[in-house]
């Protein structure tokens, strides 16, 4: 039995705790702002830069064991995992960019592999933590924790620039310290609670100022980046930018504020108000108890180490009742999600999309340079921006979309790639005065392929198992980095400046033919994702009958 934080506002102080563990666990989204530095100090050529590119992408999205692990130890022990990870490998890395020890080329790829999958166990944590203590507003959980994750680029780019004047050794000590300092005071808060009442207007009017604020957040970061390149700011006026953002950074922590100093008289919610009308799951334990149909079996199906023989000679003895198959919506463990049909037409489109997206992001210091942008740092934060904006968008219009038509969450993924295709031939065509506008509009499609993998796949297979699914899924980008950006793009673009005889590419040519093949790709991702989702409609239709979520109570697991 889990043991609950009770209380309405125990999750909403977790909620704002987490906005800073998901700040910190988008580190990895800084692989632009140093990799310059890595690729001049190590003389590395641009299919090794993307290489190790990809190196950073394998560790921030293999997060299978966080996901068995969150199932198994309290989010403490998880976070504490991806502490020691980010101290370790971006302590290396800092050695080598700052070059106090030398001769570190082979160590790199695991160090950078170690570092970013802190990413992985940090935002493991605080994902699975969140969906359970909010089980009624998955899309606009996701939405918004994943939405500050695609913040975390413009965030430390702010840093980057005000504070460290744009040295990328400096950064690397700040990742080295600062991950751990910020996830060890968070740590506490971050923890399972009683889920907050459902569908009430609290609830709803307190989720729109959370996102109200991560918007002005996103809004006043890209400002202050722009003001940043194009006026000559003085140290004092930079360094209050920054306290600025870091307030706005502690928004949400007012909402449990809030319901301390202004405390409603709120009737205890019932099973049934939790539930949407049937029942099914006790207050105690909301997320891991088994249903009510099969309450009396919950101890011995609970235990993973109970073997299928053990389970057959039950049943031949009459001790148990045999388990059924879970059906779509209801909780699946991993190895009866991986069986399915859907969960593999969900894993492919999203790699198709966030491939794609990926690579771009990887090489954008060099598509910038590529087309005479000398500095990068306002492409980053707008691909930051876009991202999410797209994380945030995907949460709040698939959810209004499922509770008033029940379309399923994934027509928001054909959409987007079918707007990726354009984008991808826009930079392609290299027209005058597109690649702003072409960055912006991939960062959205982008983070909307995040934004609507993760409630997609609660739905469709519970939150029981939910961290390692979701996790299993995430690999779906870093196969698409090493494809399309470590083999593709790499070495598209050596080829090209082999030609001009230089190290560094200019022009169109450089990465005009992956962007091609890219756009080919989010074709096949658009077909695909038209059948997912006229093949789950009927799950949806199940789940918001009525308008509001249901949790499924014939669930056995």
């Amino acid at each position: 039995m889990v043991s609950l934080k009770a209380g309405s506002r125990p999750p909403w102080v977790g909620l704002g705790a987490a906005v800073w563990v998901e700040i910190a666990a988008g580190s990895a989204y800084t692989f632009p702002l140093y990799s310059s530095s890595l690729k001049s100090v190590l003389g590395f050529n641009q299919q090794q830069l993307t290489i190790l590119g990809v190196a950073n992408d394998i560790g921030e999205n293999v997060g299978i064991l966080p996901g068995i692990a969150c199932n198994k130890f309290p989010p403490w022990a998880v976070l504490l995992v991806g502490v020691f990870a980010s101290f370790l490998g971006y302590g290396v890395l800092y050695l080598a960019v700052s070059q106090t020890v030398q001769s570190l080329p082979y160590w790199l790829w695991i160090a950078l592999c170690v570092a970013t999958n802190s990413s992985a166990w940090l935002g493991t944590a605080v994902l699975v933590t969140n969906m359970r203590n909010f089980p009624l507003s998955r899309g606009t959980v996701a939405g918004l924790l994943k939405g500050y994750i695609g913040l975390s680029a413009a965030v430390y780019t702010e840093v980057y620039s005000m504070v460290l004047n744009g040295s990328a050794s400096k950064l690397l000590l700040l990742l080295t310290l600062g991950i751990p300092i910020i996830c060890l005071a968070m740590m506490y808060f971050i923890r399972p609670c009683t889920p907050a009442s459902g569908e009430d207007s609290s609830e709803h009017a307190h989720f729109l100022f959370t996102q109200g604020t991560s918007l002005s957040l996103g809004i006043y970061l890209l400002t202050t980046i722009i003001l940043k390149d194009v006026l000559s700011l003085g140290n004092t006026i930079s360094y209050i930018f920054v306290a600025i953002m870091v307030i706005l950074l502690m928004a949400p922590l007012a909402i449990p504020l809030k319901m301390t100093l202004f405390p409603a008289n709120h009737k205890k919610p019932s099973q049934t108000d939790l539930l949407g009308g049937d029942g099914g799951l006790t207050q105690t334990d909301p997320l891991l108890t088994p249903s009510s149909s099969a309450a009396y079996l919950g101890s011995f199906y609970e235990s993973e180490d109970i073997t299928e023989v053990d389970i057959l000679l039950a049943v031949g003895e009459g001790a148990v009742k045999k388990k059924k198959k879970p059906r779509r919506g209801e909780d699946f463990k991993f190895r009866e999600a991986i069986v399915k049909a859907d969960f593999w037409l969900l894993w492919i489109v999203y790699f198709l999309g966030v491939g794609s997206g990926v690579t771009v992001l990887n090489n954008l210091a060099q598509i910038g340079v590529s087309h005479g942008v000398n500095d990068t740092t306002i492409l980053l934060s707008l691909f930051s921006f876009s991202n999410f904006l797209g994380r945030l968008g995907a949460g709040i219009a698939s959810e209004y979309l499922v509770r008033s038509k029940m379309i399923p969450r994934t027509f928001w993924m054909t959409v987007t790639q079918i707007i990726m295709i354009l984008t991808f031939l826009l930079y392609a065509s290299s027209l005058s005065g597109t690649l702003y506008a072409a960055t912006a509009l991939l960062g959205v499609c982008f983070g909307v392929q995040f934004g609507i993998m993760i409630p997609t796949t609660s739905e469709l297979f519970g939150l029981r198992h939910f961290g390692l699914i979701y996790n299993f899924m995430q690999l779906g980008n870093p196969v698409g980095a090493l494809l399309f950006s470590g083999w593709l793009a790499g070495h598209v673009y050596d080829t090209e400046a082999a030609k001009q005889q230089v190290s560094s590419c200019m022009g169109p040519n450089c990465f005009r033919f992956t962007f091609l093949v890219l756009a080919g790709v989010c074709g096949l991702g658009t077909f695909l994702s038209i059948i997912l989702t006229i093949r789950i409609r009927p799950v949806y239709q199940m789940l918001y009958a009525g308008g509001s979520f249901r949790l499924p109570t014939s669930s056995n697991h």
